[in-house]
């Protein structure tokens, strides 16, 4: 019997009272994932907040509960089987995967944890929703009286097509944590920690959902983002990630006060990263040596493309002569080229392959080290739009939003042949 899907926003989710709640973290279907410090910070903050309201509270991470050892910084290799690919890849010459944990697995962790009066399910990416229906097909083999709950990023921003794949409900509507913090305390042990210091993002590039998901741009006190660090320094981290989309905003008044703070506090025994990119148009000699002085660790700087089309639809966030002044500020704190590990997008609508060359030329002339981000076309933005005047097909399959091959191999933007040279002459220097 087919489950109709109906929807739940989140004041009547803070509503549930003295329940047990099983928050879930799915496995991935992709071609690859890797661990750039991936917790599901969304569900985290939410368990929280359920065990405050006086629930009892459980977590199965299958990504993180998948481990295959340990790489830098805390971060994880996850483990993985291969499976079959679906019909919309059926064409592109590469394996696909299942990462996390296996079925049976699943089913013994379920065993092992009390059984639930509620899932919260959280979604990640709109194109692993695979990993999202393989889990609920189980869920409701298993638990089958336990209403399934579903939220996260693919469940916001494709809600018609979530409703497709058998959860209860279906989380609608916005929610900003405020003063308590992510459920790290449910892990074993925690291979490293993380923090929001906003939720949101002032600027609006075109192809950033960053304001579909939080329309409204909100800032937490230093004070209460250094207890939230504490807190899981207290239970085990040595590295702390930012998921911030906007950390170096009015600097001087926020993160300066943020990093002594964490000096006063810590020394230089914690390190700190920025897996989400900084705006380079903030970073000068005074803000490269907080940064450094204050240990964080690992900078990546959020170039986009010199192409003035292409910084225009990035919100004219930084020019050649900004991104080069950032990279010399870095530099002569200490930084080292390999240190500053730059984002250059490649298959935007409308972008060359030469201007991604230049701009990769560009970015080693100045002493950065180029990383190439591919293209994912995201509902609601103005990039995606534009795709799907060319394949509306992008509008009912969000297999097709995997930035992964989107350019390479769905949209035809540019050969395998040309990504790979793309991606050798970002390894070294031209």
């Amino acid at each position: 019997m087919r489950t109709i899907t109906t929807e739940i926003k989140f004041e009547e989710l803070f509503s549930m009272k003295r329940q047990r709640i099983l928050g879930i973290n799915p496995p991935v279907e992709d071609f690859a994932f890797f661990d750039l410090w991936s917790k599901p910070a969304g569900l985290l903050y939410l368990l929280k907040r359920m065990k405050m309201n006086g629930n009892e509270v459980y977590l199965l991470d299958c990504i993180h509960e998948a481990s295959a050892g340990k790489k830098s910084f805390g971060r994880e290799k996850i483990g993985c089987m291969e499976i079959e690919k679906p019909p919309a890849y059926r064409g592109i010459k590469r394996k696909y995967h299942r990462f996390g944990l296996s079925e049976e697995r699943i089913m013994e962790r379920l065993a092992e944890i009390p059984r639930p009066d509620a899932v919260f399910l959280t979604s990640a990416m709109t194109y692993w929703y695979g990993g999202v229906k393989w889990i609920i097909s189980i869920l409701k083999r298993e638990l089958p009286d336990v209403p399934v709950i579903l939220g996260g990023t693919y469940a916001k921003l494709c809600p018609e097509h979530a409703k497709g794949l058998g959860a209860d409900r279906l989380v609608t509507g916005h929610w900003i944590p405020d003063s308590h913090y992510p459920a790290m305390d449910l892990y074993e042990k925690i291979p490293y920690g993380i923090t929001m210091t906003s939720f949101g993002c002032p600027l609006s590039c075109s192809y950033c959902a960053s304001r579909i998901l939080w329309p409204k741009y909100t800032r937490r006190t230093v004070p209460e983002v250094l207890r939230e660090i504490d807190h899981q320094v207290g239970l085990g981290a040595e590295d702390i990630a930012f998921y911030d989309d906007a950390l170096l905003i009015d600097k001087k008044e926020y993160l300066y006060q943020l990093c002594r703070g964490s000096i006063k506090a810590y020394g230089e025994r914690i390190r700190f990263h920025t897996p989400n990119g900084l705006h380079v148009r903030e970073i000068d000699d005074e803000c490269a040596e907080m940064l450094k002085g204050s240990g964080f660790k690992t900078i990546r700087l959020s170039l986009e493309s010199i192409d003035p089309k292409i910084s225009d639809a990035s919100s004219g966030k930084v020019a050649r002569e900004e991104y080069a002044r950032a990279v010399r500020s870095l530099l002569n704190a200490g930084y080292s080229g390999t240190d500053c590990e730059t984002y250059i997008l490649l298959g935007l609508p409308g972008q060359s392959i030469d201007s991604v060359k230049e701009t990769v030329r560009f970015v080693h002339s100045s002493g950065g080290k180029p990383k190439l981000a591919e293209f994912s076309p995201i509902p609601g933005t103005t990039s995606f739009n534009m795709a799907a005047e060319e394949m509306p097909e992008l509008k009912t399959e969000p297999l097709l939003h995997n930035n992964s091959v989107y350019s390479s191999w769905i949209s035809g933007n540019i050969s395998p042949e040309e990504l790979q040279e793309l991606k050798d002459m970002a390894r070294r220097r031209c």
